[in-house]
């Protein structure tokens, strides 16, 4: 319907074009004046007439300067008698060439003919133009179900993607390594009785490169790579997922060995007989058709299938079990070597400054993935180019790992005074109580700038990835979360609405290390279990397994922590409040204090008025 629609608006345009250049073409040259019989009398009796050109009732006048002018007959009469009835002097008249033109048999059946023709000639028209599209719309409609699948020829050196363009994931690779083995060299796994892998889940978060590592996979084989998403199966029409899911592994079969990748097949691989449609809902149909296809490869089919997913808990068992997803690669948050060496990749061919250093920058973005990791360097590129740098040094580069955490700095953001001194001491206790406790992260950066939805700012990182958290750790990091809002208590003697995120944290942290990690006085047992609604994809239930009272005492451990963070936060910063005040005061001198210069005025030491803002993550 949109192309049967744009074609009639481009012929539309067309009409309108061609008309006006017919318009203007024709307002360009003059137009012979129109004058009454009774004028070309008087001009011929004044000799002023040269010729006379009949054609038709129409006559076309030239006067004896060359000046055309139009003049109509009596349509009874012939022009001779016309002008003798308006009294024309004969010897004059016969001064004037007179031209009788005789109108064409074509002209005559086009004027005769024409005003009855053209509607059955627009109505023909506009039938033909309908079946046309008809046609068209048919040929579409049997291209509907054809797998719409990418193709990545391994020949294209530009496209191609190895495991040297992907930086850590080591286990990973190991596991994959022998899929390319066997895509290269499938006799000699049959040769064992081995039986050939039919399909590898690779699992884990978003921007962990589950994408890049099966690209990597198909460029180390130098087969075909059939990439399509799972949402790409699933129509409006009935039955065309499937015949998309059929195509697609017919065209795999012809190309073999090859490799079929589908990413995201939650979208269609989600537990079946949980949704709304039933069992004939049109993506159980799709599921149904992967594992037939998946099932009817034969042994000596070197085709592999490749899914990766971030929801692994709401597939279909089925698709679980082994002959269909054999094996299951899961693709882990890089550590700080990976990072260096994820950075190390995505800053290669950048122009960097010298004290550019991708192991600090590892040490500055624990718990980031490989794309937040390639978002950081585009942040870094695009901010160097902003200020006319022709190098991307260490600056742009801390600036940038703030951005993709927080969000951009909001400098415009109007704050008064009294706001930004509450400001000043709120982030002042949180980095005052995490530099007072031993388990708490060290703090890298403080800033009142404000930055996404926050006002300003701490940022603490810790020095090494960590995998498992003490109770000794949880509690410093309640005490820090509730820093903020002890120091607005203490200065103001009153709250605002600004801890409120810091309060959200600080109670589901409190609840977890009671209901989840057995961190309370309630003893070494979980409290209650979530369910998920697979059709919805949201956790949206909590099966409650215990009772009313035992609710009241994990609602009363839970607020006893959070009192006890408060109270132990509170006492700090009564104990040292000189040191709140200094670097309240810094705060709203500076707007920033680095890491060096927060640890300088807890030494009890003074700024120097001119000293540099550094970052944090120049620092060795």
């Amino acid at each position: 319907m949109d192309k049967i629609m744009k074609n009639i608006t481009t012929i539309i345009l067309l009409v309108f074009v061609v008309g006006g250049i017919l318009i203007l073409s024709q307002e360009s040259t003059p137009r012979p004046e129109n004058v009454p019989l009774s004028t070309l009398v008087r001009q011929i009796n004044d000799g002023q007439v040269k010729s006379v050109e009949i054609s038709g009732n129409d006559l076309s006048v030239v006067l004896s300067d060359d000046k055309q002018e139009k003049a109509q007959k009596e349509a009874e009469s012939s022009l001779t008698e016309s002008l003798k009835n308006y009294g024309v002097d004969q010897n004059r008249l016969a001064e004037v060439a007179v031209e009788v033109k005789k109108e064409s048999g074509a002209a005559f059946w086009t004027g005769a003919l024409l005003p009855f023709l053209l509607p059955f000639l627009l109505v023909g028209g506009f039938v033909w133009f309908m079946m046309r599209q008809a046609q068209r719309g048919n040929s579409q409609a049997m291209n509907f179900g054809l797998s719409r699948a990418r193709i990545l020829d391994p020949k294209s050196k530009n496209k191609r993607v190895t495991f040297k363009d992907v930086a850590g994931s080591k286990e990973a690779k190991e596991e994959l390594s022998e899929i390319v083995e066997f895509l290269k060299h499938p006799k000699k796994f049959l040769a064992m009785g081995a039986k050939i892998p039919k399909g590898v889940l690779l699992l884990g978060s978003p921007g962990t490169g589950k994408t890049l590592m099966a690209k990597a996979v198909a460029g180390e084989a130098g087969v075909p790579f059939f990439n399509i998403s799972g949402s790409e199966f699933v129509e409006m029409f009935v039955g065309v997922g499937a015949s998309r899911v059929r195509d697609l592994f017919k065209q795999a079969k012809k190309s073999a060995p090859a490799i079929v990748f589908i990413d995201e097949i939650d979208a269609v691989g989600r537990h079946r007989g949980a949704g709304l449609g039933g069992g004939h809902d049109e993506r159980e149909q799709t599921l149904n058709q992967i594992l037939v296809e998946m099932d009817g490869f034969e042994t000596d089919t070197n085709v592999i299938v490749i899914a990766a997913t971030n929801r692994p808990d709401v597939l279909d068992p089925a698709l679980l079990r082994p002959g269909r997803f054999d094996r299951r690669v899961t693709m882990d948050l890089p550590d700080i070597n990976d990072r260096e060496a994820i950075l190390g990749i995505h800053l290669k061919g950048k122009p960097l400054d010298k004290d550019v250093n991708a192991r600090r920058l590892a040490e500055r973005t624990p718990g980031f993935s490989g794309a937040d990791l390639a978002n950081l360097v585009n942040e870094a590129a695009i901010l160097a180019t902003r200020r006319a740098k022709k190098l991307i040094g260490m600056d742009e580069l801390a600036v940038s790992i703030e951005k993709v955490i927080l969000g951009p700095e909001r400098k415009s953001r109007v704050i008064n005074e009294k706001e930004r001194r509450v400001i000043a001491y709120h982030e002042a206790g949180h980095a005052l109580v995490a530099a007072s406790r031993p388990n708490a992260d060290p703090v890298q950066k403080i800033s009142i700038i404000s930055r996404g939805h926050a006002g300003g700012y701490t940022l603490a990182v810790p020095i090494e990835d960590k995998t498992l958290h003490s109770s000794a750790y949880f509690l410093d990091e309640l005490r820090v979360l509730l820093g903020g809002y002890a120091a607005e208590r203490i200065i103001l003697g009153d709250t605002t609405t600004g801890p409120s995120n810091d309060l959200e944290r600080a109670t589901s942290l409190a609840r977890s290390m009671v209901t989840r990690y057995g961190m309370s006085r309630l003893g070494a047992r979980t409290f209650g279990r979530k369910e998920e609604l697979v059709f919805l994809g949201k956790e949206l239930h909590e099966e409650r397994d215990y009772s009313d009272e035992t609710a009241r005492m994990i609602d009363t451990e839970v607020a006893d922590l959070v009192r006890s963070a408060l109270d132990d936060s509170s006492a700090i910063l009564t104990e040292k409040r000189a040191l709140l005040d200094t670097l309240a005061d810094e705060l709203l001198k500076r707007e920033t204090l680095e890491k060096d210069q927060f640890e300088t005025i807890m030494a009890g030491k003074s700024l120097p008025d001119d000293q540099e803002t550094e970052p944090a993550s120049a620092k060795a």
